[in-house]
């Protein structure tokens, strides 16, 4: 299984969350995330999903491609205020996704999946994707990374919200997730406190939070 297919699998998981009915009975009430519904949480974990199909449609860029972790390096979003321009628009933005409401946004994250599995294998892993919204660019496989590591993260935030069991990821998925998210944390907190934090409980800081 290469990225993309840990993509689409990944991206199936999210969609099958989606369609959860505890999922759809909570829509309206508080998610685990502050300031933010299970309806909006929903919306942001499905733009995960639809943003992949906008970075495809996308011209393929003539920008370098930038690395995985200089992409968080530069955004906006990392240790910005809740309240902040930033971290307001991405909660109103996954409200606005969820306005349609649980069955449609279903509809909606199954319909783009089906047109991915298709459209997606046949594309080469260094392409170079150019994202409006940041202003840089990284190839596919990165990209892919980013979003599994946002499905991964959200899946679990709106599972916890409703009260029932987060998927687990294949080998595949799970591998370089954990490998951004450590080296996140490895680059927040020190190597040693990582290493601490997985090795030497007696010594482990009191966070090695990656975001």
């Amino acid at each position: 299984m290469n990225l993309k297919d840990a993509y689409l699998d990944t991206a199936a998981q999210a969609v099958t969350l989606l369609g959860a009915p505890e999922v759809a009975a909570s829509w309206a009430k508080s998610s685990a995330l502050a300031e933010m519904t299970v309806g909006g949480l929903a919306g942001h974990l499905a733009y995960q999903v639809f943003s992949v199909t906008s970075a495809l449609q996308e011209p393929i860029s003539k920008e370098a491609p930038i690395p995985l972790l200089e992409h968080y390096a530069r955004a906006a979003w990392i240790d910005a205020p809740l309240d902040g321009e930033v971290n307001s628009g991405i909660r109103a933005n996954g409200e606005d996704i969820a306005s349609e409401g649980p069955q449609a946004l279903l509809e909606r994250a199954r319909a783009t999946l089906a047109e991915q599995k298709a459209a997606l294998p046949p594309v080469r892993g260094d392409r170079v994707v150019f994202m409006p919204q940041t202003g840089w660019a990284l190839s596919l496989d990165d990209f892919l990374v980013t979003r599994m590591m946002e499905l991964a993260v959200h899946m679990d935030d709106l599972a916890v919200s409703v009260g029932i069991a987060a998927p687990e990821l294949s080998a595949t998925a799970f591998d370089p997730v954990l490998t951004l998210l450590a080296g996140l944390a490895a680059r927040r907190h020190g190597q040693a406190a990582l290493l601490r934090a997985l090795a030497r409980v007696e010594r482990a800081p009191a966070a090695i939070n990656a975001l």
